[in-house]
C-alpha cells in the first residue's frame, strides 16, 4: 500500500512537473521569447567608423559621386546624406542604399539612430572595412539635443550602422535624363527607389519593341546608359531590380516621345506601394 502510495506520489510529481512545463511553455516563457527578440534585433547592428564633411549643417557635397546633383539636400534626401567608403558605394552600385547609424562612444551620442542615403564616395575611407563619410548634417543628427556641434568636434567616432529600407512617402521614382543623351544614346539618373534603395539592373523597352528588354549599363554612379548604335524609339518603359531583395518593378512609358537631355521625368510607380 505504502509502494502503490508513493507511486502514485510520484506519478503526480511527474504530472505536475510535466503540466507546469508545458504550461510555462504555453503561457510564462513569452517575456523571456520577447526578451530574445529584441535582444536579436540588437545584433543585426554592426561596427563602422565614421568621419564628416562639408558644411556642419550641410549636405556634404553639391551631390557627389552617384550624380544626385542638389537633390541630396532636398526632400526626402533634406542633407541625412553620407559618403561610403568602398564597401558601402560598391563602385557605384550601392547608390541609394539607405542605412541607420548611431553611436554611444562619446558624450554628446544620443543613441538614437539616424537614417542616411548613400549618395558619395569616399575612396580614402579604408581605415575600416565599413565607414561613413556623413554630412555634417548627418552627423549631427546622431548627438543629443543642443550637443550636435559638440559631437562634430570629435570629428571621428566609432559607430553602429545597419541597412534599412528606404522609404519615401508619397514618393515616385524619378529619371533624370542625362544632358549627353541623344537619338542613338540614352542615359538616365535613377533615384528615390523605395526598398533596398540601390538597384542591380536596369532594362529598357522601345516603343515599338513589344517584346524585348535591353540591358543598360552602369554608367556611373546611379547614372544607367544605353549605348544602342542606332535611332531609339521612344517613348521608352524601364525595368528596375533591387540589389539585394530583387525585386521588380516596371515604369511603363515613362519617358515620353519628344524626351529632351537635362528634363526629369517622374514615374508613377515605386517599390512600396
Amino acid at each position: 500500500m505504502a509502494f502503490t502510495t508513493l507511486g502514485n506520489m510520484c506519478s503526480l510529481l511527474a504530472f505536475g512537473v510535466t503540466f507546469s512545463v508545458l504550461f510555462n511553455g504555453c503561457f510564462g516563457f513569452y517575456p523571456k521569447l520577447l526578451n530574445v527578440s529584441l535582444a536579436a534585433s540588437e545584433y543585426d547592428w554592426s561596427p563602422a567608423g565614421a568621419t564628416w564633411y562639408g558644411s556642419p549643417t550641410g549636405a556634404g557635397s553639391d551631390g557627389g559621386s552617384c550624380g544626385y546633383g542638389g537633390s541630396v539636400s532636398q526632400a526626402p534626401f533634406s542633407s541625412l546624406v553620407s559618403a561610403g567608403g568602398p564597401s558601402l558605394y560598391k563602385s557605384g552600385k550601392g547608390c541609394g542604399a539607405c542605412y541607420e547609424v548611431k553611436c554611444t562612444s562619446n558624450s554628446a551620442c544620443s543613441g538614437n539612430a539616424a537614417t542616411v542615403v548613400i549618395t558619395d564616395e569616399c575612396p580614402g575611407c579604408v581605415s575600416e572595412s565599413v565607414h561613413f563619410d556623413l554630412s555634417g548634417t548627418s552627423f549631427g543628427a546622431m548627438a543629443k539635443s543642443g550637443q550636435a556641434e559638440k559631437l562634430r568636434d570629435a570629428g571621428v567616432l566609432q559607430i553602429q550602422y545597419r541597412k534599412v529600407e528606404c522609404n519615401y512617402p508619397g514618393t515616385t521614382i524619378a529619371f533624370h535624363v542625362d544632358a549627353g543623351s541623344n537619338p542613338n544614346y540614352f542615359a538616365t539618373l535613377i533615384e528615390y527607389e523605395d526598398g533596398d534603395g540601390d538597384l542591380a539592373s536596369v532594362d529598357l523597352k522601345q516603343a515599338l519593341d513589344t517584346d524585348t528588354w535591353q540591358p543598360m549599363q552602369q554608367s556611373w554612379g546611379a547614372v544607367w546608359k544605353l549605348d544602342a548604335g542606332s535611332r531609339l524609339r521612344a517613348p521608352f518603359s524601364i525595368k528596375l531590380t533591387s540589389l539585394d531583395s530583387r525585386n521588380t518593378i516596371v515604369a511603363t512609358g515613362v519617358i515620353p516621345a519628344g524626351w529632351e537631355p537635362g528634363k526629369t521625368y517622374r514615374s508613377v510607380v515605386n517599390f512600396k506601394v
